[in-house]
């Protein structure tokens, strides 16, 4: 595999994990804690859904296997999925729904890391078929393979460091600047989508 194919592995997965996206929701969810308690939130969402994507990126293709979904037709409904996920970014309803899901007053006992910060906002459903077509394309590459779950755990390395910054970089930004950046991380990720449709299309063999 060339370096693009790293590129892109990089750009998928950080727009669809969306670490500045999800950060906001963090400081929504652990409002009002201690700093310790936040930290330990923090790392534990992150192992959590790194652990989630990671076991869809061993064994996503032998589940689909098993089911009767050829790689493909994944491949093209993952696109799909990819494509509606974007629009929600563009059009900024991905943001209020994940704004929706942060109570507005937090319970001090309750751990908001396994839901909704793990799953399903760093490990959804985006991130699991992104990681499923990924793998699959690096099939028979063991470097490639290894570069994807590099890649995958260096994102969720940024997401960390995020969220133990989160109310600096909250201020920083503004409400103005999270949005333009959702925008064009919307933008990226509608015209990767479009390519995993073309590519599953292709790989049919309906066209040449």
């Amino acid at each position: 595999m060339d370096g693009d194919f790293y590129i892109t592995s990089f750009v998928t997965l950080f727009v669809v994990i969306d670490p500045i996206g999800t950060t906001p929701v963090f400081v929504a969810l652990t409002q009002g804690m201690a700093r310790t308690r936040r930290r330990a939130i923090a790392i534990r969402a992150c192992l959590i859904g790194l652990l989630v994507l990671t076991l869809f990126g061993l064994l996503g293709e032998q589940v689909l296997g098993f089911i009767g979904i050829s790689m493909p037709a994944f491949r093209i409904a993952g696109g799909l999925l990819l494509f509606l996920t974007a629009l929600e970014m563009l059009f900024g309803k991905r943001t209020q729904r994940r704004q929706d899901q942060a109570p507005d007053d937090p319970d001090p006992g309750d751990d908001p890391s396994v839901f909704p910060l793990a799953i399903p906002l760093l490990s959804g459903p985006g991130g699991i078929a992104s990681m499923i077509l990924l793998t699959n394309q690096a099939s028979g590459d063991l470097w490639a393979f290894a570069g994807i779950f590099a890649v995958m755990m260096a994102i969720f390395a940024i997401v960390l460091m995020l969220f133990l910054s989160s109310e600096a970089i909250e201020r920083a930004l503004g409400p103005t600047g999270i949005l333009v950046v959702t925008r064009l991380l919307g933008m990226l990720l509608a015209a990767l989508s479009v390519q995993f449709v073309l590519d599953g299309i292709r790989n049919t063999g309906m066209v040449g």
